[in-house]
């Protein structure tokens, strides 16, 4: 029990995507914020993701992450192509295929490498950020930075597909009895793929459930030390969730903490232990906090001139 404890907090810190409203606390969260006298009235009180959530095109500045990965904002968003040589963004009209130029760069790499796996022509590219980052109006707790992205688990094998057909498509999950094992679904591309996300030195961890972590844990048979950047998480079994570390000179980004040493596959296989044989509720557990919604005053000062920037 107490090392299924310490399992849970430490998955507070590496909360990703979608995880369950009390979990969505990030750790690597903005230092610097605003004070209320600051914030233009039209601002004041207005839930975040409703200002940014409505933001067509990025900010006309430099690019720049401001605060952490779930309490930020991004200035000077870069657009991805909506169809590339070996990568396709999907669900378009969420209009969340945004990030820093480094994202950018990082999932074309990517797509080129998974584009050498057998059955792939490169990558189904899911969420990233709004062209302003912030707070969406649905779904993600990250993603606010420019420095997240989620990568479908369905083999790009078609690379023209229609907008239409973006819309309607929907990746595959890989998991088997609730993430404790991978299915028939799941092959050695997908180990490969990761592996390339987690060997690039921009990478900061990767999100992915339980069982593949495990399962990528007993399949390689050299240097296992990507592994550490791989993290077991809830969900993350239709996509898996790529964050990169705040660039080089951008000062007013939060990197998480690093995550523990070693290649966590002991971890892991205690989050798969847990799933096939859940210990008993804690009944002096607190019960979890709704979420708050983020307004202005939490989030970077830069962040109110991201949203007035032409």
């Amino acid at each position: 029990m107490v090392r299924y404890l310490r399992l849970i907090a430490a998955g507070l810190v590496l909360a990703g995507c979608s995880a369950p409203p009390a979990q969505q606390q990030e750790a690597a969260s903005a230092r610097q914020v605003v004070s209320t006298q600051s914030i233009p009235p039209a601002m004041v009180g207005v839930h975040a993701k409703q200002l940014f959530g409505k933001q067509g095109r990025s900010s006309r500045q430099g690019a720049e992450p401001f605060g952490g990965y779930a309490k930020g904002c991004l200035a000077g968003g870069v657009q991805l192509a909506e169809s590339g040589p070996t990568w396709q963004a999907m669900r378009l009209s969420r209009n969340r295929n945004w990030g820093h130029p480094e994202t950018v760069d990082f999932i074309e790499k990517l797509s080129r490498a998974a584009a050498a796996q057998p059955g792939w022509s490169g990558l189904y590219v899911g969420d990233m950020s709004q062209p302003r980052g912030g707070p969406m109006l649905t779904g993600h707790a990250s993603h606010q930075i420019g420095m997240d992205v989620d990568i479908w688990m369905r083999p790009a094998d078609r690379l023209n597909l229609s907008r239409a057909e973006r819309e309607a498509i929907s990746s595959i999950s890989m998991r088997r009895a609730n993430g404790a094992f991978t299915n028939d679904s799941w092959s050695r591309a997908h180990h490969e793929i990761l592996k390339a996300a987690a060997q690039d030195p921009r990478t900061a961890r990767i999100f992915v459930f339980p069982g593949a972590k495990v399962r990528m844990c007993k399949d390689e048979t050299g240097d296992k030390s990507w592994l550490r950047k791989v993290r077991p998480w809830y969900g993350h079994h239709y996509h898996f969730h790529v964050r990169l570390k705040c660039p080089d000179n951008a000062r007013s980004c939060v990197n998480q903490d690093p995550p523990p040493p070693g290649d966590g596959c002991a971890d892991a296989q205690d989050w798969v232990n847990n799933i096939l044989n859940p210990p008993p509720p804690d009944p002096d557990a607190p019960k979890p906090k709704p979420r708050r919604e983020l307004t202005m005053n939490d989030l970077p000062g830069q962040c109110v001139a991201v949203l007035q920037a032409e």
